[in-house]
């Protein structure tokens, strides 16, 4: 046989034989779900550097299928998040905190999850616990109730005439436990600023306007959010309140500045993306989420809204803009 001949011939042969499953795993395309709200629209590149960063490319070996509530429509996650578990991906991602994470493990229990952005994954029943997650959900919590007391520093650094804080929390938006240590937090810090604090709680959107007439009656002349799921989708409202009646006002996330909120100090959510990719691939490379501890923030910052303090007549100390990872104009 000629040599021309013969060269067809063989590739005619490998074709048939068995890919060996090295070969098969190598050429697997990771399949991704992302399940969230707005923040996870606005976090997504963040997600997609992590997971670039780890040899991941959209397109190329891994496919994401994106699923968005509308604004801030946490009812329908439910909904969407049975749709990536009928499309059978490999591991879901759960952005937008514990809303997110709670429909994604409502669904399935056997494809894995990542959750980002959770309050206290603990006490909302997602996981046993922080060092030994169980089941098939771990991922990154933002619980952080020290900053409380920092938030409250600097929202008094930021506007020094204050001395009467509003706390606005959400009650049942934490586990006992955690909103009790939240609220003590806060307390202390108010004594060793020499400010007095004023809690006020709700329930539901439907309980803001007596809040919002509770704080007002109240006198208090500076607010502070404690953010849970409900109130974050109501930021705008809050907003609008605080610049109405003139309050500087503190939150957690730079989204409430977004917004039109004067500051915000937290966790940075678009590091938690990040990192979540690492979650990601540790579970596609076979590890078990039961066996990934849930990580908390490493990442801060404030955020600062310029046009916010004009509206509100305050000029931000310079000492404070320096601190400031970011200034909105």
């Amino acid at each position: 046989m000629r040599r021309r001949d013969f060269l067809p011939v063989i590739g005619i042969g490998l074709s048939g034989w068995p890919v060996p499953a090295e070969a098969q795993q190598a050429a697997k395309i990771a399949r991704i779900g992302y399940l969230g709200t707005d923040l996870a629209r606005a976090s997504r590149e963040a997600f997609l550097q992590g997971l670039r960063d780890l040899g991941y490319i959209e397109g190329r070996n891994t496919a994401i299928d994106y699923r968005y509530g509308e604004g801030e429509n946490f009812e329908q996650l439910p909904a969407l998040e049975a749709e990536l578990v009928a499309l059978r991906v490999d591991v879901i991602v759960a952005v937008a905190g514990t809303l997110a994470a709670l429909a994604a493990q409502q669904a399935t229990n056997t494809i894995p999850i990542v959750f980002i952005a959770v309050g206290d994954p603990v006490t909302s029943g997602l996981v046993n616990s922080l060092a030994r997650p169980g089941g098939n959900i771990t991922g990154l919590s933002a619980l952080t109730p020290e900053l409380v007391g920092k938030s409250l520093e600097i929202l008094k650094q930021t506007a020094a005439s204050i001395n009467h804080v509003a706390l606005l929390r959400q009650r049942g938006g934490t586990g006992e436990q955690t909103g009790r240590i939240l609220v003590e937090q806060a307390a202390n810090a108010a004594r060793s600023l020499g400010v007095q604090l004023h809690v006020v709680e709700a329930r539901s959107p439907a309980d803001l306007s007596r809040a919002f007439l509770e704080i007002t009656e109240a006198r208090a002349d500076a607010l502070h959010v404690l953010s849970t799921p409900m109130l974050y989708g109501e930021r705008t409202r809050l907003v609008e309140f605080a610049v109405k009646n003139r309050l500087p006002t503190v939150f957690s996330f730079r989204s409430y500045v977004d917004a039109g909120g004067l500051i915000s100090y937290g966790p940075s959510v678009p590091d938690m993306c990040r990192r979540a990719a690492t979650y990601v691939d540790k579970i596609l490379r076979g590890a078990r989420p039961a066996d990934l501890p849930v990580e908390q923030p490493t990442k801060f910052e404030l955020i600062i809204n310029l046009k916010t303090a004009n509206a509100l007549g305050i000029t931000i100390p310079p000492a404070v803009l320096l601190r400031a990872d970011e200034v909105i104009e």
